[in-house]
């Protein structure tokens, strides 16, 4: 059963009601917002160690500034769900990233009070500067810009880009940076060695408390006080270079490390800080999962648990006496390894997502030979570049919807050099309960239109082993490797390898009437679609094209030579994908025929599980059978 919000957070609908609240009220509050995203991410998961490490932050914010007018802008968007409880969506959290419920990130079109849209990570600054500056221009002098940064978020380049820009823009900014050491793996890079030397040096924190100490008695001293304070903080430049260099040399003034759960602490600190005009940046101190002793300790396991036990905090294991089959993360994860043992040249790099994808496994065996380069995903494609022209087989592990940031590197780095990199990109399709910003909807179009690049996608997690051995043949050309989050089919995977010839589909059925083209794991959907069909006498044929470039020109030939009527289905936008690739062979070979397109249309889809977006995309099984009925009765 779901506990009731406490007697303080029941009485808060929007931050108007909390900065009612006295002060010395601050910690109860707290202390209640915690328990209640304990209670209802529990039963109801979510993502879970983030938004705890940031709940006495979120209390502070929306106490001291006046949000909505205030523009709060949370990079990675899972660390909000405290954010969203105290604004207008405390009774309507059950339905958390559920279909047809609230996102679970930030959502500009869900409440004012969402400044931006954040589903993935560091775009923060960039859009509270490009405010603060729009601000400054409508003549808005008072109107308050904050970027919360943290939980990995500031090892990618566009963090650092915002960074230079906004030290010279000289806008009204407070970068807010919350150091908890972790986005979902540990934090890696010289950045976070930086961080650790600041939060340790002791000399450092001495002096930096004179900056406090002053802050706290800027009303009684007035006019004089902005020039006390620049002269303790020139102090600290000269005494610490090392330590107060980077920040300050990029015009921000640097305050900090701070307990980040002293929420009274907090909310003096930000009282002050709303006085000091230009680019400032925060820094807090935080521990993610903090509240749960379990998620303290083991905080990638807690970063998103599943449904938990919310007195112990134990996760729930669901147990059932179902042989299920094994994510394709897993076979990934397996696989990298049996082919690392086999070929010294192959290595694994991603962007801060070794668990994620299970390039874990292969770092636990073989750590030399794998490489987390943070939330850095351009990067990690030149990177693989970088490895490849030394005659190493890189194999550039990032998410569907991640890849996007790097799209402009495979072109220029990879696939324009024709460079021997395989990148695999893991929750291709619909994703889930995650929603718009994380579906990998676009891959299949994005990469189609790139030269030299080889693009497969495996029905099943033999396949996805056979692609993967066949990527790290001698053929040196970039090669793509798409596959969904979560099970594969129930099959013997293990196998000895097999090298597939590219660009050769297969029949997974003959038939009549109607021919069904499918690439990727979906293809599963067709599969019993059609044994839903032959039940009704219905006898239509199934091909699985396996490469969606070079495409298998030989047996399209054969089905257009056979078929009038052609279905494509596909875990991905109908824009530019398969459909898209077999309509350009038939007008290109003067073929007639009818073609119907089903794959993701031509819109944003939100959260809500595989199955329920399947449905309302219209490619779950049902929809692929009504397809076939339908067109039959005409």
């Amino acid at each position: 059963m779901i506990s009731k919000a406490g007697p303080l957070l029941q009485n808060i609908t929007y931050p108007s009601d909390l900065r009612k609240l006295k002060e010395d009220d601050l910690p109860q509050l707290c202390q209640e917002l915690r328990q209640y995203i304990i209670d209802i991410v529990s039963s109801h998961p979510g993502h879970l160690g983030a938004s705890l490490g940031v709940v006495e932050l979120t209390v502070a914010l929306h106490y001291v500034f006046n949000t909505p007018y205030d523009k709060l802008i949370w990079d990675v968007g899972h660390q909000a769900y405290g954010h969203k409880i105290l604004t207008g969506r405390r009774d309507d959290f059950l339905t958390n990233r559920t279909y047809k419920g609230i996102s679970g990130f930030p959502k500009m079109s869900e409440s004012e009070y969402d400044a931006f849209g954040v589903g993935h990570s560091s775009t923060s600054i960039s859009a509270a500067l490009g405010m603060a500056v729009a601000s400054k221009l409508l003549g808005e002098k008072d109107r308050q810009h904050i970027a919360v940064i943290g939980d990995g978020s500031m090892t990618a380049g566009m963090a650092f880009e915002a960074l230079n820009h906004s030290g010279v823009a000289k806008s009204n900014i407070l970068v807010i940076l919350n150091d908890n050491g972790i986005a979902i793996d540990q934090s890696v890079g010289a950045l976070k060695e930086y961080l650790t030397d600041i939060t340790t040096s002791q000399t450092y924190n001495k002096i930096k408390e004179d900056v406090w100490n002053v802050l706290g008695t800027i009303s009684k001293i007035g006019p004089y006080a902005r020039g006390l304070v620049q002269k303790i903080e020139n102090a600290v430049k000269t005494t610490l270079f090392r330590e107060s260099n980077y920040f300050e040399s990029l015009n921000f003034r640097y305050f900090g490390p701070v307990d980040g759960h002293d929420v009274e602490r907090l909310v003096k600190i930000l009282g002050d800080l709303k006085n000091i005009p230009g680019p400032k940046l925060l820094h807090c101190i935080t521990v993610k999962g903090k509240g749960i002793p379990q998620a303290e300790k083991e905080q990638t396991k807690y970063h998103a648990p599943g449904i938990f036990d919310k007195k112990t905090g134990d996760i729930i294991e669901v147990h059932s006496d179902i042989k299920k089959p094994p994510k394709y993360q897993t076979v990934f994860g397996e696989t990298i390894i049996e082919l690392a043992e086999m070929n010294d040249k192959i290595i694994g790099v991603t962007p801060a997502m070794a668990t994620g994808c299970s390039l874990n496994l292969m770092q636990e065996e073989m750590p030399e030979r794998v490489f987390d380069v943070g939330i850095a995903e351009q990067h990690a494609v030149t990177f693989s570049a970088g490895m490849a022209v030394m005659g190493y087989i890189p194999f550039c592990n990032i998410y569907s919807s991640f890849m996007q940031r790097a799209y402009d590197q495979v072109i220029h780095d990879v696939a324009l050099q024709n460079l021997h990199v395989i990148f695999c990109l893991d929750r291709s399709g619909l994703v889930g309960e995650d929603g718009a910003t994380h579906h990998g909807a676009f891959d299949l179009a994005y990469m189609r239109s790139i030269p030299n690049l080889i693009i497969a996608s495996p029905m099943n997690e033999e396949e996805l082993r056979n692609m993967m051995f066949t990527a790290q043949l001698e053929k040196k050309a970039p090669y793509v490797i798409r596959y969904p989050r979560g099970s594969g089919v129930m099959i013997d995977w293990k196998t000895s390898f097999k090298a597939l010839p590219i660009g050769k589909g297969r029949t997974i059925k003959e038939g009549f009437g109607i021919a069904l083209i499918s690439i990727g794991h979906i293809g599963n959907n067709v599969v019993e679609a059609t044994k839903k069909l032959e039940k009704e006498n219905i006898n239509v044929a199934h091909y699985d094209v396996r490469f969606l470039k070079p495409i298998d020109e030989e047996l399209l030939h054969q089905i257009f030579r056979k078929f009038n009527t052609i279905v494509t289905v596909e875990d991905g936008t109908i824009q530019g994908g398969l459909g898209s690739a077999v309509l350009e062979f038939m007008a290109d070979n003067n073929y007639t025929a009818k073609i119907i397109r089903l794959g993701i249309p031509d819109r944003f889809i939100e959260q809500g599980s595989i199955k329920e977006l399947q449905t309302e995309c219209g490619y779950n099984v049902e929809g692929i059978v009504k397809t076939i009925q339908k067109e039959l009765l005409k």
